[in-house]
């Protein structure tokens, strides 16, 4: 070998050396601020403990340090210590042990209460009642203490007994329960019927646990009973397991057919989920309803169907939620529910609202804006978009409710109102033609205005703002009669509001009562009522030129909007 070779070689060799060891300098480097940095919040714990001049709960610091770190990445990375497994198991695998009701506080009463008892579950079969006021457990008295304190308390074993007393409005002494827990399964296909002669409706609320059994034993009862199309409502469903919806998505897909892929940092977090089985029905014409709160596997769902041109989506822009989550064990029984990948539907897009990664610069995570969204392309052709939620194929404006409304349901009255109209009447017409009467009516606002009720108008508070900014620049003068004027017109007149949004609030009314006697079944029931969404789903299922239009190639996404 000549020399000016070996020179080479040299040289080479040194290069390679040089950037293995620098690779490894950056792998250690890494690794060492990870480990230094570990050290030095371990050492700060520590140090306050011995000396900061008050004593500190371990627990509570090193919590808060952990949920603000987390807070920095996305709002669905969560910490879970041993004493919260139940919550995590409860998103994972929608089954939690417990007595079955969903409890609030009442600012007034100063008390967690029942507010609504699952049909079937030990709180309804035991006899506890929506409004019921929650007193005791084991002789603890509840007075002051918050829904998530006292929601833990109920919680426990499944087997597990405790005594319970309360306080029924209507009745003067406390009433006494013998509560066994039970595995709570909260319904995920609450309510399913025939509707205008021929057309299913399935209301599927989660994705957790195995609500594809449910979907599809409704689905075969609903042919049964002669339906020719269908409705899936997804509006409020926060999603659950992916592989629940890939099977939903194969009654009415093809087997071999793509529904949804996730890739993740790790090769383990990608992942491509195909129908696996022979289909219920490839044919039925599909509507899907989707509203600003579907998200996760929800918009799984209603992107793959689509995409795959299966169905048509009705409603409003879902959240934009195209994240994945991956519970993790930690030691000491804890857990962290961590993003471990994004999921992209048939045609490729991620539907990914916020980026989490780039912030603004007050460090608030900002929406992608359409203008940095990608065209995709569905199976027959039309243009979908990623980057901001699934957008329907027919939009429908959703109502925008009454400030008041707000107020009186913040303040329990139309809860409180409910639990007295179920004191006098022990029983109501059902779900389907129940609705207050106007005497009825008359008593609830006779209600709201002696129990010193207060709400702000955004009129009032946008008025006065301008009337501010007109006085900050000098044009109050010259407009003073005119505000007064407009102040006089805009003033609180709580008899107006009450009849001028009547109809919104009789609605929330019957809904309140409804559930009362017929649990969650006789609240969608009552939701449904009236319900501009799905009159349109139903429309369109009912004009075959049309359904088959909007699914044909070359249609807009969202280009037939509907107020």
């Amino acid at each position: 070998m000549s020399k000016k070779m070996k020179i080479r070689f040299l040289l080479i060799g040194a290069v390679l050396v040089s950037g293995v060891t620098f690779l490894s300098f950056r792998g250690d480097n890494r690794n060492f601020q990870i480990a230094k940095n570990l050290d030095i919040f371990n050492a700060i714990v520590k140090e306050l403990d011995l000396f900061y001049v008050d004593t500190i709960d371990p627990n509570k610091t090193v919590r808060e340090g952990i949920d603000y770190m987390l807070m920095q990445l996305d709002p669905y990375t969560n910490y879970f210590p041993e004493e919260e497994q139940s919550d995590l198991e409860q998103l994972t695998r929608g089954s939690y042990g417990g007595i079955g009701s969903m409890i609030r506080y009442h600012s007034k009463l100063k008390r967690v209460v029942i507010v609504e008892p699952y049909e079937g579950m030990p709180a309804a079969e035991a006899g506890l009642k929506a409004g019921d006021i929650l007193w005791e457990i084991d002789g603890e008295d509840l007075n002051g203490l918050t829904s998530d304190k006292v929601s833990s308390m109920l919680r426990g074993p499944e087997g597990s007994n405790f005594k319970l007393k309360v306080k029924r409005p209507g009745t003067e002494s406390l009433l006494e329960f013998t509560m066994v827990r039970k595995s709570i399964q909260l319904p995920t296909v609450p309510y399913y019927t025939v509707m205008d002669g021929d057309v299913g409706y399935i209301n599927l609320n989660s994705f957790s646990g195995t609500p594809s059994k449910a979907f599809k034993a409704a689905f075969l009862e609903l042919k049964k009973q002669g339906i020719n199309s269908l409705v899936i409502d997804l509006r409020n469903n926060g999603g659950g397991l992916m592989d629940e919806v890939v099977e939903i998505a194969n009654f009415f897909v093809p087997k071999g057919k793509v529904i949804v892929s996730t890739r993740g940092k790790m090769k383990q977090a990608d992942h491509v989920y195909r129908t696996t089985k022979q289909p219920l029905d490839t044919e039925i014409p599909l509507t899907v309803l989707i509203n600003s709160n579907s998200a996760s596997a929800s918009e799984v769902l209603a992107g793959a169907l689509q995409d795959l041109d299966r169905a048509v989506i009705v409603g409003e822009r879902s959240l934009g939620k195209g994240l994945v989550q991956t519970p993790r064990s930690l030691p000491y029984g804890a857990a962290i529910k961590i993003t471990t990948s994004k999921y992209y539907t048939p045609s490729g897009r991620c539907v990914q609202a916020i980026d989490y990664s780039n912030r603004n610069p007050e460090g608030r995570a900002v929406r992608v804006p359409d203008s940095l969204t990608t065209v995709f392309k569905t199976s027959v052709g039309r243009e979908v978009r990623d980057g901001g939620g699934i957008t329907p194929d027919v939009s429908v404006d959703q109502d925008k409710f009454p400030n008041i409304l707000f107020y009186l349901s913040n303040d329990d009255l139309i809860f409180d109102y409910a639990t007295e109209y179920v004191q006098a009447h022990p029983v109501i017409a059902p779900a389907a033609s129940f609705e207050i009467s106007d005497a009825d009516y008359e008593a609830f606002k006779e209600k709201v205005k002696a129990s010193d009720f207060k709400y702000d108008q955004q009129s009032e508070k946008i008025l006065k703002t301008l009337r501010e900014a007109a006085e900050f620049e000098g044009y109050l003068e010259n407009a003073s009669e005119e505000f007064t004027a407009l102040e006089k017109k805009l003033n609180h007149n709580l008899d107006r509001d009450l009849d001028h949004f009547s109809n919104y609030i009789r609605k929330m009314i019957n809904i309140e009562i409804a559930k009362r006697y017929y649990f969650q079944t006789g609240g969608i029931i009552e939701q449904l009522k009236d319900d501009d969404y799905l009159e349109e789903a139903i429309r369109i299922l009912k004009d075959p030129a049309r359904y088959r239009e909007l699914l044909a190639p070359g249609q807009e996404i969202g280009a037939e909007d509907k107020e």
